[in-house]
């Protein structure tokens, strides 16, 4: 992958996918990596060619041009849940490993990615933190980092899914406290609402500009409702790792899936693999929540953009054993999935083939959606004047042909 600047870039003759909108013929051009103008048709393109061409600017730019010949032009997509890819985890604890998983995704169309991290240790925690610190300013060939997900280790044991046992733990605020002086670099902390304290530290979180989630939770309605009057306004994979009706002396009780559903202000992640969940339980989340409370992730793992085998889950010191086969990650003891190898790409095609939406509705899902609930939508998640110039062009196969990062054309297969 090979980055290629130029002060202005104009991208045209494509299907424009933004904001759940479809615009044939569209395109858009850009200068020193921020969006200018919006094309609608080809129409609008020739006029502003002509315009350039005629003005002086024009002639003195350097000005790059991708013809998508018909694909789709669409935001870069932001994944906000995802461990690693290319080989890397997070949990690594270094810049290396942000910067090689980086790029993996990035190749996938991922322009901006929220680095996601294990339960764990303290000291694993904070080393995974200061490389993030280390690497979050490099942009050459990079996916933009606007913050880390910490993922745990405040879970439900009963529904940790294949995070580490001896890791779960609940919030302690003599052990969580200390890692607030790194709240500008946490943009969101995943726990389970139902344990002791966790109230209380997602006040703290929240107080602290950290966007508590819901997630590896045994919680029941009320519990839900209650963490959701307390900041939690997210839920972390849905179906995956946490509670759904069940029966306490005979008693049915609301667990976390359907709160969810339940709060129809409450955003959830889904892992649009193809595996995590089937196409009818795809469908009905997206019968029953708005696109725009529908967060696509990748929930990566290292092996993401790798033949399958076995590999790692977690960092190379004290990561858990995983083996990929069929398409996606597995523990040990094959008793559950150990994570997603998908890239962005692939959840934007599982979700228009499986779940029966509009590209323009997946496109939504994985991009605008996700960056109104980090907060990035200012910059992100849609094509529109004034904001970063990051785009995945896709054919109709949904594989990738260009990349631009901020104005830097990251990947390109056209001629």
């Amino acid at each position: 992958m090979s980055t290629q600047k130029a002060s202005a870039l104009l991208v045209h003759n494509g299907n424009l996918v933004t904001s759940g909108r479809k615009y044939p013929g569209g395109g858009l051009f850009a200068r020193d990596g921020r969006i200018v103008k919006v094309f609608k048709n080809e129409d609008e393109v020739a006029r502003f060619r002509t315009t350039l061409k005629e003005s002086e600017v024009g002639k003195r730019e350097e000005m790059r041009i991708i013809d998508a010949g018909g694909d789709y032009i669409a935001p870069g997509f932001v994944d906000i849940h995802c461990h690693g890819g290319g080989g890397y985890d997070f949990m690594d604890g270094t810049v290396e490993a942000i910067v090689g998983a980086g790029k993996m995704h990035l190749s996938h169309g991922t322009t901006c990615l929220f680095p996601t991290t294990l339960a764990s240790t303290t000291e694993s925690l904070e080393r995974a933190i200061k490389s993030f610190q280390a690497a979050k300013h490099m942009d050459q060939g990079l996916p933009e980092f606007p913050g880390l997900h910490l993922e745990g280790p405040y879970f439900s044991m009963a529904q940790r899914g294949a995070q580490d046992a001896k890791h779960i733990r609940n919030p302690d605020p003599a052990e969580y406290r200390p890692f607030l002086k790194y709240a500008k670099d946490i943009a969101r902390w995943t726990l389970a609402p139902e344990l002791p304290g966790a109230i209380q530290m997602a006040r703290e979180l929240k107080a602290h500009g950290i966007l508590p989630a819901i997630g590896h939770s045994d919680a029941d309605y009320e519990q839900v409702l209650e963490g959701w009057k307390n900041g939690f306004s997210l839920v972390t994979h849905l179906y995956s790792g946490m509670s759904i009706v069940h029966r306490i002396h005979g008693w049915r009780h609301a667990g976390v899936v359907e709160s969810a559903y339940l709060i129809d202000d409450m955003a959830v992640e889904v892992i649009a693999d193809g595996c995590h969940l089937p196409e009818s339980l795809l469908r009905l989340i997206c019968k029953i929540k708005k696109p725009e409370k529908i967060c696509l992730v990748t929930d990566a793992m290292r092996a993401a953009g790798l033949p399958e085998g076995e590999y790692l889950l977690g960092g190379k010191e004290d990561g858990q054993k995983a083996i990929v086969r069929d398409g996606v990650a597995w523990t040990a003891d094959a008793s559950a999935f150990a994570g997603s190898v998908a890239t962005a790409e692939r959840l934007v095609r599982t979700m228009v083939q499986l779940a029966g939406v509009s590209v323009e509705r997946a496109v939504e899902m994985a991009s605008a959606s996700p960056a109104k609930v980090m907060g990035v939508f200012k910059r992100k998640g849609s094509i529109a004047a004034g904001k970063d110039a990051d785009i995945v062009c896709f054919d109709e196969k949904f594989s990738v042909k260009a990349v631009v990062a901020r104005g830097s054309v990251e990947v390109c297969k056209y001629r």
